[in-house]
């Protein structure tokens, strides 16, 4: 069973940043570049709540798709969901996946 602590070192020593969201007091951010994922420590390791979107301020911008386009939001702040967003997007999810596996 995979320690939530040793979980947390291993992504900061990965090269992911951690940081506290007080939208979400429970939970903690994994930040790389504009990527980020929120997680929960639970005793038998560390849970993805949702999936990982695009950094827009202090928010978790969620992907989602309009007439023709995809774009990350929250609220009503939107950033265009480029194709080369999208591909450091599904990097960030992968290496995430990774770390959180132990296959890293």
């Amino acid at each position: 069973m995979p320690d939530s602590a040793e979980q947390l070192q291993q992504l900061y020593v990965a090269g992911f940043d951690l940081q506290t969201f007080e939208r979400y007091p429970k939970a903690v951010g994994v930040v790389r570049g504009e990527c980020v994922a929120m997680l929960l420590p639970l005793p038998d390791g560390v849970q993805i709540l949702g999936a990982p979107g695009w950094k827009i301020g202090d928010e978790v911008g969620v992907l989602v798709e309009k007439p023709n386009r995809k774009v990350f939001q929250w609220k009503g702040t939107e950033v265009e969901a480029t194709e080369e967003r999208l591909a450091t997007l599904d990097a960030f999810r992968r290496d995430l996946k990774a770390v959180l596996s132990g296959s890293v």
